[in-house]
């Protein structure tokens, strides 16, 4: 099932995310586990679209509300903690961070993005009691089942750590949603295909699948500087996203098959900048495949 969908069935009107930024940071940023970051990171910790982090949650939320006011009418909004790792700091200040969020007007939602080694038993029980206010989902960044890999991209955590993050989230209510990147260098169709059913498998409710993209001032861009890796082309893309869509059991939900890279710090692929070209393509040749007759 396709997020929109899900969202018009639960929650019985249009809902959309609100980017918001905490202040966190991460540790594979501050040294606890690494300094360096994911390879592929942004300076920005995947959150450029997010608010300044030096207005309230309750402003942020507010000037999201005015960026998509054309796009939604007597709508509901999520709130989305999507810069760095949102599960990561003071107890006391998330506690802070997600009251205000869900506490504001047309709020449905809270969902926060973080990674699986950030889930003491302190946050779990601070998520259990958010989710007793409005629902919460977390969104774990695991990009790929493959341990070779996850040490090329210093990912910072072993396999068996997401298995683990997943079943507590679970055990206490709260719905999991994995992050999947495609086409990270040196893996193959096959093993694209095999993170993603075991993603599935595994228990996640939601799954986005998206694009390895390469921005400024990554380690990620050094390598395809120097020509060490390379990026999918639009039909290689089209072509993983028809296949692994075809193997997403119905109840998982789908909550992205692209994603947007910053169009100032993009340096590959560059078709993908390109982004209602994308979405049409795969509406007609990815989603047309699988529609109800």
């Amino acid at each position: 099932m396709m997020l929109n969908e899900y969202l018009q069935n639960r929650f019985g009107c249009k809902v959309y995310k609100i980017a918001l930024n905490g202040g966190f940071t991460c540790p594979n940023r501050d040294g606890t586990v690494d300094f360096r970051g994911c390879i592929f990171c942004s300076k920005g910790g995947s959150g450029e679209f997010a608010a300044y982090s030096g207005l309230s949650i309750a402003e942020q939320i507010e000037y999201g509300k005015k960026l998509i006011s054309s796009k939604i009418n007597n709508g509901k909004y999520i709130a989305y903690f999507q810069a760095y790792t949102g599960t990561y700091g003071d107890i006391n200040r998330l506690r802070k961070l997600y009251t205000e969020a869900v506490t504001q007007p047309d709020i449905v939602a809270l969902s926060i993005a973080t990674r699986p080694d950030c889930l003491g038993e302190d946050v779990l029980d601070l998520l259990s009691e958010i989710n007793g206010i409005k629902p919460v989902w977390v969104e774990l960044g695991f990009q790929t089942m493959h341990e070779k890999t996850a040490e090329y991209i210093r990912r910072g955590y072993k396999l068996q750590v997401y298995t683990d993050a997943v079943n507590r989230l679970r055990d206490i209510g709260i719905e999991v949603i994995t992050h999947v990147i495609l086409g990270l260098p040196g893996e193959s169709i096959d093993d694209i295909l095999g993170t993603v059913q075991y993603v599935c498998n595994t228990g996640t409710n939601g799954i986005k699948l998206q694009l390895l993209h390469i921005l400024k001032d990554t380690d990620l861009a050094d390598e395809y500087a120097a020509g060490r890796i390379r990026v999918l082309t639009e039909d290689e893309y089209i072509e993983i996203l028809k296949q692994c869509v075809s193997i997403i059991p119905e109840d998982v939900v789908i909550h992205r098959l692209t994603g947007d890279g910053d169009k100032k710090i993009l340096l590959a692929p560059m078709w993908s900048a390109d982004k209602k070209h994308v979405w049409n393509r795969i509406q007609r040749e990815v989603l047309g495949l699988f529609a109800n007759p």
